[in-house]
C-alpha cells in the first residue's frame, strides 16, 4: 500500500505540475520568469476553465494522499 501511495504521489505531482505550467497564457515557460500574463481575476473561457478546473483537483486528490500516507504510514 505504501509503494501504492508512493507511485501515486509522483503521478499527481508531474500532473500538477504540467498543469500550473500550461495555465501561463501563451507565454510558455516564460511565464514562470515573472513575465506579465493577466491577473488572477481574468475569464477563463473554454480550455482554459478545463485548465483550472483539474489543476484545482490534482491539487485536492494531491493533498488528501499526503494525509493520508502521514497518517497511517506516518
Amino acid at each position: 500500500m505504501n509503494n501504492f501511495l508512493d507511485i501515486a504521489l509522483i503521478i499527481i505531482s508531474a500532473g500538477l505540475i504540467l498543469s500550473v505550467i500550461l495555465q501561463s497564457k501563451g507565454a510558455g515557460l516564460g511565464g514562470l520568469t515573472g513575465a506579465d500574463t493577466g491577473g488572477v481575476f481574468t475569464a477563463r473561457r473554454g480550455i482554459e476553465r478545463v485548465l483550472f478546473r483539474i489543476t484545482i483537483v490534482l491539487s485536492v486528490v494531491f493533498f488528501v494522499l499526503v494525509l493520508v500516507k502521514i497518517i497511517y504510514f506516518g
